[in-house]
């Protein structure tokens, strides 16, 4: 999988994976942007409810029909000096319908431990790579 990111003026991005959609990115007024488009930070805890609520609805799919609302409401903690990455995540279910709360919690659970590639991702090693005008650019220290 491949997602690649353009620049766009400001500090404004726009993002483009295998789905061919796009998604727009800007920081706030407040770092020099135009907020005219998610932070990244909001992106990543997006992520993280879409693909956890994704697995959810998959593994809950007999039971849809008796659910009338999933909301999810991820709250992210972050660190107060830079770099201000997430110390904590929160996700929070609201769910609506004639469903047991077992049946819930198990996708939940199924979801988090054993689906869920993003909350999977949050562990990875991050490596990164420079090619400045063309050519393969070594870090210099």
């Amino acid at each position: 999988m491949k997602v690649i990111t353009t620049w766009t003026g400001g500090r404004a991005f726009t993002a483009v994976g295998d789905s061919g959609y796009d998604i727009n990115m800007d920081a706030t007024e407040a770092y020099g942007g135009l907020g005219k488009g998610a932070t990244p930070t909001e992106m990543l805890l997006g992520a993280l409810a879409g693909c956890i609520g994704i697995d959810v609805t998959m593994i809950l799919r007999p039971h849809l029909e008796k659910i009338t609302k999933i909301e999810i409401i991820t709250d992210g903690t972050r660190k107060e000096e830079p770099p201000k990455g997430f110390t904590a995540m929160e996700v929070t279910f609201v769910i609506d319908g004639d469903i047991d709360n077992k049946k819930v919690w198990r996708a939940i659970r199924l979801g988090k431990d054993k689906y869920c590639s993003v909350s999977d991702s949050l562990k990875a090693d991050v490596s990164f790579n420079l090619i400045l005008n063309g050519e393969e650019s070594p870090e210099l220290v």
